[in-house]
Parts: structure tokens; sequence; C-alpha cells
């Protein structure tokens, strides 16, 4: 065979090998200097940034109404192995897509190179994900504790002050500045979250005190997510393998201290093929949650997932009651739940319009 013939060759696998690395999603490494009316413009919601956006709040309805109707009935005690599961089954997810080259997890790595072969990326990206890990672990261990000793509707009402934390947390740790339309809108969401919520203004110190911790280390792992997907040269399936690889064997040890493995082994519907599909359909929706979540934050913002996360919230509370029914009608919490909705709508239009 010629020379030629081979440096053709090599021209074709270069080209191809560019052609399938633009397919897959990238996310941004840095923020390129922009001019000011470049700079509004990049501030809008772009087509795959709203396609993010509605694929994270559908996903979690769907989630969350399926948990509802079928989760639930087989009455498993153990939230920290169904997380466990679910971890473990994003990562062997991500592997297999990996193995088989149709994924990379980095802006910069073509499918079939592998860094080290044991984590799959360079142990100096591994700690640079680090506090994203530790964040999400932390933000998973308080919103748990969070529920208990205080009302579903505080608690409701509590826990949408996030947008607020969130907002303060993304200045502080990436600088980022919103325009007055979007104070205003999350305003209206914290009028309504208060309205909601307000036939129970119990105060209970530790409860409280709890649940905005729990909002706190929210705000903190959607602006890691933010600052760590664009300094870290990874994409978004690179950010999940992190954090996967992390937390699967801090979740393993533990749900081993606690006991809960040894309850999920003692679990009488354990082998039954309905809890094993029931179980296996919650892993892979887990799995496309976090997808959204993490391509919702670095496509467009944390505020912009916090709000999504409360929109979501309002459709599911709608959806809930259509569906399963069981809500008593209260003037409030309507008035409260229809500024919530005004307030995110207003978000998204702004959002859209680039302010």
């Amino acid at each position: 065979m010629s020379a030629q013939s081979h440096r053709d060759k090599d021209l074709v696998g270069v080209g191809a090998l560019a052609m399938a690395s633009e397919k897959n999603q990238k996310l941004p490494v840095s923020d390129p200097i922009l001019s000011d009316e470049t700079h509004k413009k990049a501030s809008a919601i772009t087509t795959k940034g709203a396609q993010a956006a509605i694929s994270y709040m559908l996903t979690a309805v769907l989630l969350v109404l399926f948990n509802k109707a079928a989760l639930s009935s087989y009455n498993f005690p153990c939230v920290n192995v169904i997380t466990l599961f679910q971890t473990l089954c994003s990562c062997l997810f991500l592997y297999a897509m990996k193995f088989w080259k149709i994924i990379s997890f980095t802006t910069d790595e073509p499918q079939n190179t592998t860094k080290n072969p044991a984590t799959l990326v360079p142990i100096r990206t591994l700690v640079h994900t680090l506090p994203l890990a530790l964040s999400y672990l932390l933000y998973m261990l308080v919103s748990m504790e969070s529920v208990r000793g205080i009302s579903v509707p505080m608690y409701t009402t509590l826990r949408r002050t996030t947008v607020a934390f969130t907002m303060i947390v993304e200045y502080f740790l990436t600088g980022k500045k919103h325009s007055p339309s979007i104070v205003a809108c999350v305003g209206i969401i914290l009028l309504g979250a208060f309205v909601a919520g307000a036939r129970d203004l119990s105060f209970d110190a530790y409860a409280y005190a709890v649940v905005f911790i729990a909002n706190i280390c929210t705000a903190v792992y959607l602006a890691s997510i933010a600052h760590i997907g664009k300094s870290s040269g990874l994409n978004t399936f690179g950010l999940m393998w992190c954090n996967g690889i992390i937390c699967a064997p801090i979740l393993l040890f533990w749900t081993s201290i606690r006991g809960d493995l040894q309850v999920t082994l003692n679990f009488p519907y354990l082998f039954f093929p309905g809890f094993q599909v029931v179980i296996l359909l919650s892993c892979i929706l887990a799995f496309l949650i976090n997808y959204c979540v993490f391509l919702n934050t670095t496509l467009n913002s944390a505020l912009t997932q916090t709000i999504c996360g409360n929109l979501k919230d309002l459709l599911t509370i709608g959806l809930g009651w259509v569906l399963f029914g069981g809500l008593p009608f209260d003037f409030f919490n309507v008035l409260g739940q229809s500024l919530g909705f005004l307030g995110s709508c207003l978000y998204a239009y702004y959002k859209l319009q680039g302010k």
C-alpha cells in the first residue's frame, strides 16, 4: 500500500474523530471576554439551555409521581440505600458508554483515550471535583434531616428560600450579578412561599436552622456544578462520573455503619420482581435527572436550576392533586403557589429576553 494511501486513511480517521467529537455535548471550559451587547445576548437562555431546563422538570416530576405511585407501596425504609443504588447504576451506565466509546468525559479528550485506567480521568481532575462531591453528600444528608420536626407546608416554604441563598452563593463563588428584573422575580417567589406557609408559622429553632443549612448546602452544590464545570474541563458526563466514584464508597460506608444494608438484605420484597423493576426504573430516572441537573446548571446557571426546581414542585403539587387527591383547599396556599408560579414564569420570560 502506498504512503499516499496511508496518509489518506489517516486524514479520514482524523476527520471522523473530529465529527464524532462535535456530536458530543460539551460544556464551556472558560468564559470568553464579551462586549456589553454580546454579554446581554449571552445571558439569555439558549435553545439547548431551554431544552435542558424543560427536560429536568419533566423528568423530575415523572420520578416524584413514580415514587409516589410505586415505591411507597413497598414501604422500603432505607432511602440511603436507594441513593447508593442510583449512584452505582449511574457509574455503571457511564462506564459502559465510555467503554463502548459512545461518550467522552472531557471537552478535549477523544473517546478512545484514557488518562487513568482506574478512574478514567486524571487524578488531578478527580481531586479538583472533590468539593463538588462533598457538597453533594452534605446536601443529601442535611436535606434528609431537614424533613424531621417541621410540617410539610412550612418545610416547603423555607426550602423555596433557596433561590435567595443561591443568588448569594453565586455572587461569592463566581462573582455573578443579576439584573433588577431577575431579583424582582426572586422576590415574588419568596413572597409566594411565605404566603403559602402563612397558616403554619410554628417556630422550632432547631428545625428552622437545619432547613436553612439545607438551603445553603443546595446553593453551594449547584454553584459548585457551575463553577467546577467551567474550570475542570469536564463535560456533563465527566462531572457525573467524578461525582459518582467519589460518593459511592462514602455512601457504601455510611449505609454499612448505620445498618441500612442489613435491613435491605432482610427486606421481604428484595427479590420480588416488581420491586426490582421499580428500583431499576428509579435508578434510570435518577441518572437522567442528574444529567439534566448538571447540564441545566452548566448551560444556564445555578439560579435557573433552583427556579426550575421550584416550578417542578408546583407542577408536582398540581399533578399530585389531580391524580391522587387528598389535598385540602386553602386560600393562602393557593395564593402562594400562584405567586410562585408567576415569579417563575416571569423569570423564564426575562431570561429568554436576555435580561
